[in-house]
Parts: C-alpha cells; structure tokens; sequence
C-alpha cells in the first residue's frame, strides 16, 4: 500500500455520507460512504493600488516654452489654438517625411523621428 504526507489536520476533513455519492475522493466500506474532503483555499490576492492612468503630457506646464504656449491658449481659444497647433505638428510631420525621402531613410527610421519629435516637443514645452 503506498504511503503519502496528510495535510495538516485544519485543511483536511472526513464526512460520513450515507450511501450518498460525491464529487470528491470517495472511499467505501462495506455499505457505508466516505468522503474525503480537502480544502484548497488560495491566499487571499494582493491588490495594488495605483493612481489612475493619466493620458498626455507628463511634462505639462514645464518647459521653457509652456509658458508662452499657455498664454497663446487662452488668448486665441482653445479650440483655435488646437486647430493652428495641429497644423504645426502636420506641416513638421510632412518636413521630417520630405527629410527621411532625400537621405534615403526608411518608414520604420521616419516613424522613430517622429516620435523622437512629439517627445523633444513635450520636454519643450510645445504641447503643454
């Protein structure tokens, strides 16, 4: 007969069941049933918790040219200025494209130099 470690006695539990069948580990003597129940209770999970995600510029307001970009904001509107600053961004996109055409630069190369603007301009301060 082989032999195996028990669980310590707190997470194991015999039930008498009287002729009565189980989903778990049965075992029969003679007319009467057995069931053998362990319990695998996990842990309680630990929840981190953690500031919501912000989306934008985490430099926002910093920048030696924040301060300017904020004045032009409120002094054309918000939504004018969002239309001249996307303009901005479009026109230096077609500038950096234009660029990557002449020196023979690939799309994954011009995809890395636009990114690499978007993040110059943040740290400046352009898109606060």
């Amino acid at each position: 007969m082989a032999s195996f470690a028990l669980p310590r006695s707190s997470e194991l539990s015999l039930r008498h069941c009287p002729l009565q069948a189980s989903s778990h580990a049965l075992s029969v003597c003679g007319d009467e049933l057995y069931t053998l129940k362990y319990d695998v209770s996990l842990p309680p999970r630990r929840v981190s918790v953690r500031a919501a995600p912000r989306m934008g510029n985490i430099n926002e307001g910093k920048g030696i040219f924040a301060p300017l970009v904020v004045v032009a904001r409120n002094v054309i509107g918000k939504k004018r200025f969002n239309q001249l600053r996307g303009k901005a961004i479009a026109l230096h996109s077609q500038v950096i494209t234009e660029f990557c055409r002449s020196v023979g630069a690939d799309a994954k190369q011009r995809q890395g130099l636009i990114r690499l603007a978007k993040k110059n301009g943040e740290k400046l301060g352009f898109l606060a």
